[in-house]
């Protein structure tokens, strides 16, 4: 998703003098992807973004791979858990890895950050399951709410400041660029009339909270597993202005249209970003199969080529015990899955489902973390037993 934007002040012309009220010059400072060839914006800082006051030791943040995970499907419970941090980061608890993505849940209680952050390696989108406030950049304001996906690229520093009320957070890490699908732009960018939102559906930056102040300002920049500590004497929210095609944005998973068919329509149709080796799909409220001889339940198939990951949001699930919201369900490649007894039958004559989910498809094997064990059901890889009077699950009507 690139569209031009552009807020507060700059000169007429990139690469020119523009200079601050005391006739010194604003410190322009190109901000991209893929060397000088990707998109791009260019800020102007009243202090130079190199000017580093010191360097404080690295801190370990990558997360750990669990030992004897057996090929199966697994089911974790998050609803419970609570957090070993209290902050943004220290509340981040990775459940599944590999080399293109990281997933974690996050519940932070602290209202606000106390330092910034900049990911030095991979673009983030947050999910917002719960919580409101403001997602603050060197780049603008961007306010949030449920159902939100915050898209965070690269090397923007940004804090969260959360308002009152339970926070809960779905982050997905990225080591590639996060974009919309390739089949729903056009050559010049632009999303097509097919595709299920569009541009007016995606919310910029909407003031620059500029920060003036002198004192001790820390940034933790994460990469390659660790956080490091940068400190400056003045805070990193000193743009009077920037433009460009590359900046944080939101867009609510409420503003997502689904496509829907005659038959079963696949998951793809749900998608809503893509990345190298890796999709995000939005499952929304939307009217069934509408063939007179429909199913609406999925078919049986097999992940040959891709792990997947559903996140349950919101709505009536209709499921089995156990599958609550905030609930992960992992189908790995390698084995086929599919409607549990009784829910392809249960499914036709059905006309819409209420639930919302986000869905998470890797081309590579995930790799489920220590924190990940904590919370595994251990009876779900024998769950499409003969359920008995727990009857059908159409919860998988999703799947």
């Amino acid at each position: 998703m690139a569209f031009y934007y552009k807020l507060g002040e700059i000169p007429h012309k990139r690469h020119t003098q523009f200079r601050q009220p005391d006739g010194s010059l604003y410190a322009e400072q190109l901000v991209g992807t893929l060397g000088f060839s990707g998109v791009s914006s260019l800020l102007y800082h009243i202090n130079p973004p190199t000017k580093i006051s010191r360097i404080g030791e690295p801190v370990p943040f990558a997360p750990q791979k669990a030992a004897g995970i057996k090929l199966a499907p697994h089911h974790l419970r998050t609803l419970g858990i609570t957090a070993t941090g209290s902050d943004y980061l220290s509340a981040r608890k990775t459940v599944l890895f590999n080399a293109d993505v990281a997933i974690s849940i996050c519940n932070p209680t602290e209202r606000e950050m106390s330092y910034y952050y900049k990911n030095g390696q991979a673009d983030e989108v947050v999910f917002v399951h719960e919580g409101t406030g403001d997602l603050l950049t060197q780049m603008g304001r961007v306010p949030f709410k449920p159902g939100d996906y915050l898209v965070i690229p690269r090397t923007i520093i940004h804090k969260f400041r959360f308002d009152e009320g339970q926070v809960r957070l779905l982050i997905t890490e990225s080591f590639s660029p996060i974009e919309t699908p390739r089949r729903y732009r056009n050559h010049f960018g632009q999303l097509l009339e097919h595709a299920p939102f569009c541009e007016r559906d995606m919310r910029p930056p909407v003031d620059l909270n500029l920060e003036t102040g002198k004192g001790e300002y820390l940034v933790q920049i994460k990469k390659e597993g660790e956080l490091h500590q940068y400190y400056y004497e003045f805070s990193p929210f000193d743009a009077v202005g920037w433009d460009g095609y590359f900046y944080p944005y939101a867009f609510s998973i409420y503003d997502f249209e689904p496509i829907t068919g005659r038959v079963h329509q696949p998951p793809p149709v749900h998608q809503t970003f893509e990345a190298q080796n890796f999709v995000i799909c939005s499952f929304v409220p939307r009217l069934f199969d509408y063939h007179p001889l429909a199913i609406p339940a999925p078919y049986n198939h097999s992940n040959v080529d891709s792990d997947e990951v559903l996140y349950y949001v919101d709505g009536d699930f209709m499921s089995r015990k156990g599958v609550d919201r905030a609930s992960f369900t992992v189908h790995p490649g390698g084995i086929p899955h599919g409607p549990h007894p009784g829910t392809v039958e249960a499914s036709i004559g059905k006309k819409e489902t209420h639930e919302y989910a986000v869905m998470i498809d890797t081309f590579r094997p995930l790799h489920l973390t220590v924190e990940a064990v904590e919370m595994m059901d251990q009876n779900y890889p024998m769950s499409w037993k003969d359920h008995g009077t727990d009857g059908p699950r159409p919860a998988d009507m999703m799947d």
